[in-house]
């Protein structure tokens, strides 16, 4: 069955990958495209339907982010989301307004159109607005399905040419109905057929792997987190021994991981692996660096000059896998032409050299982190492997804050450990995203057995998340923390304080750099 292909339009909000996520869990693959993608563009990837995302700009802005407005007769449904509803009421002819306040938070709409898009939804939904201006007006050709006290045009449609627009958020959690309303639009007005699978996902990516390949040969870099792990089953699956899994042993991995990972792809799940001791090479490289982006572009080149030596010694290789997800894409996409900006480059985006002599295979490019471990399930792998936590790539170099050398990389590990065996024994602990150590640039001032100690911070850090595009920290219980503490504080040589990291994603970043 041909891929259906829902196209989301960004226009800089930050619920963009949200939208995507909702639309992938009602069985329909979507892509997130920049905002003015032309029509052109658009047909050739033959969408069954168009969604406009929210954004912070007004489009009352002489300069706000616009679209190629000849999309609007192409003949594709689409939906508009807030700025996306304000955007098709501007270029269709309706009329806005400024609101006198800001409307944001919850809010009751009164359904008093008709239509599939709110098909069997009653007559008042509660739903979540996040908006200054609003529509007074809708275009002509255009009913109004919805109004507030205070928005006359909370949701509009044309139902002959399939173009509706809501000014509130069915994405997020806080409209109970979300989900409905996009199932409205999705299955009810764009008629798509839905059934997008894990399942169906294996069989399109074995495919495309083994035309791509072909006879050639291809490294894949295993980390021994879940996404190079799964890339990694995904291409043995396809091609077999012409890929050979090449573990480096970069010396900023967690304490004991060389010895699982062996074990993992020796015993439990068989793959053709090569394991590199290049430690001493990393540090070389890292040595005197303390800047965030310098380390992940320096890691980055390091572990391609690895596995470039690596190549040569099996015989050659043509292809180089990664395991690549859809937020590293997002990230690391720069803000130019468009209003999204670049958090951080992934080593394994923005870190890699313009010089690269491999052809690059990312076959979890288009996954979030959960379906990259329902893929992962899919495949066979140990659970133990496929709900491990996220892991960076350039490993504890971005969790030290600061040069990154062996005697921090040990007492960081040793930290890192104790936050392992004790958040693992909470009950709360299926509830955890990720939970790590982080060694901080600062000493402090302590005292121990009586006499004074000038050592290091470690700074813990638990948040819960579904997919990584935003996390809130955990509200561990106190006597955990506790435990934390004491056991880092007594069995770490070189610390003498521990603190708690109470900041979300946004405005924070999971990681510390």
């Amino acid at each position: 069955m041909m891929r259906e292909i829902v196209a989301v339009l960004d226009f800089g909000s930050q619920y963009a990958q949200l939208i995507a996520r909702r639309i992938r869990e009602c069985g329909v693959y979507c892509e997130i495209l920049p905002h003015d993608i032309t029509r052109g563009e658009i047909e050739s990837m033959s969408p069954k339907a168009v969604v406009l995302s929210g954004g912070p700009s007004s489009v009352m802005q002489a300069d706000h982010p616009g679209m190629d407005a000849a999309l609007l007769e192409a003949g594709i449904p689409v939906l508009g989301i807030c700025y996306g509803l304000q955007l098709l009421a501007s270029e269709l002819g309706g009329r806005l307004a400024r609101g006198s306040a800001r409307e944001y938070g919850p809010a009751t709409i009164d359904i008093v159109g008709n239509g599939s898009l709110f098909e069997r939804a009653g007559k008042k939904i509660d739903v979540w607005m996040s908006h200054g201006d609003h529509v007074v007006q809708a275009p002509e050709g255009f009913e109004v399905l919805a109004r507030t006290a205070s928005c006359p045009v909370a949701a509009m449609g044309n139902h002959e040419k399939g173009i509706y627009g809501v000014q509130f958020h069915p994405e997020v959690v806080h409209t109970p109905r979300g989900k409905e309303i996009l199932q409205n639009f999705l299955f009810g007005v764009a008629g798509l057929s839905g059934g997008w699978t894990m399942a169906g996902f294996v069989d399109e990516s074995v495919a495309a792997i083994r035309s791509q390949v072909g006879d050639g040969r291809v490294i894949c870099g295993l980390s021994g987190g879940v996404d190079s792990a799964v890339t990694a089953a995904l291409i043995h699956r396809a091609i077999g021994d012409q890929m050979t899994a090449i573990f480096v042993d970069n010396g900023v991995l967690r304490f004991g991981e060389v010895d699982e990972i062996r074990r993992i792809f020796t015993r439990d799940y068989p793959l053709n692996l090569d394991v590199v001791d290049a430690g001493g090479l990393f540090f070389e490289r890292l040595a005197g660096v303390t800047d965030p982006e310098d380390k992940r572009k320096k890691i980055g080149n390091t572990f391609i000059d690895v596995f470039s030596a690596e190549a040569k010694r099996i015989g050659g290789a043509d292809f180089l896998a990664q395991g690549t997800l859809y937020p590293d894409i997002i990230e690391s996409r720069s803000a130019k032409g468009g209003p999204s900006a670049t958090i951080k480059s992934h080593h394994n985006v923005g870190g890699l050299p313009e010089d690269l002599s491999f052809s690059l295979i990312e076959p979890l490019k288009e996954l979030f982190k959960d379906e990259v471990r329902a893929l992962g399930r899919e495949l066979g792998l140990p659970e133990s492997l496929v709900s491990r936590q996220p892991f960076p790539g350039p490993g504890l170099a971005v969790r030290i804050l600061g040069e990154v050398n062996a005697q921090n990389v040990s007492i960081l590990q040793q930290a890192d450990l104790r936050v392992q065996e004790e958040i693992e024994k909470w009950d709360g602990f299926p509830g955890v995203w990720q939970s790590f150590a982080v060694l901080l640039p600062v000493k402090s001032v302590g005292v121990m057995g009586d006499e004074r100690t000038y050592a290091n911070v470690i700074a813990i850090r638990v948040v819960s998340s579904l997919d990584g595009m935003t996390a809130d920290w955990v509200k561990v219980p106190y006597e955990v923390l506790a435990r934390i503490s004491t056991r880092i504080i007594n069995e770490v040589a070189g610390v003498n304080r521990v603190v708690y990291d109470i900041s979300s994603k946004p405005p924070s970043t999971i990681e510390w750099e």
